[in-house]
């Protein structure tokens, strides 16, 4: 082999073995890499971990909350059948008040609908004492109202 082939093939032999050593140099950062990447994820999931437990156990606050029961009890019949059943899994004591007196309200309206000029006037003032009603319930204040507010809590009792 001449010289020149010979100085050839050394100097491509230097390259291979320089390639080589920086193919490991790179594999060996990749790794590095890959390894702080896989420890940060596993620090985030820890995190979305104990915030979603968090967030799990406010929104089982808010769905018990009495005061929330008591406020959908007063939205139309059909959000009185909702409290009643979200207020059937975990008893309230305040949901139970408004639930019985929404109750005596309904009840009242569907009475003096069969009458036609008295049911304008007690629709006035039922709107005015479920308006009272409400309130009280916003505020998480059991308030009877001035129609038969203490006998719908005593015809009711059951609920």
């Amino acid at each position: 082999m001449s010289d020149d082939n010979k100085d050839l093939k050394d100097d491509l032999d230097d390259m291979i073995g320089d390639a080589k050593e920086s193919a490991k140099k790179a594999g060996d950062k990749i790794s590095q890499k890959a390894s702080e990447i896989a420890d940060d994820a596993k620090e985030l999931a820890g995190e979305a971990k104990e915030k979603a437990a968090e967030f799990a156990d406010d929104a089982k606050e808010v769905l018990s909350d009495g005061k929330n029961i008591a406020i959908i009890a007063h939205l139309t019949i059909i959000g009185w059948v909702i409290a009643l059943v979200m207020n059937s899994n975990n008893k309230t004591e305040i949901g139970s008040f408004y639930i019985r007196q929404m109750l005596g309200f309904l009840i009242i309206l569907f009475v003096s609908s069969w009458v036609p000029i008295l049911n304008l006037i007690v629709i006035i003032v039922l709107f005015i004492a479920w308006l009272m009603s409400l309130i009280g319930a916003f505020g998480g204040e059991k308030k009877t109202t001035f129609l038969l507010g203490n006998q719908f809590q005593d015809w009711f009792k059951s609920l």
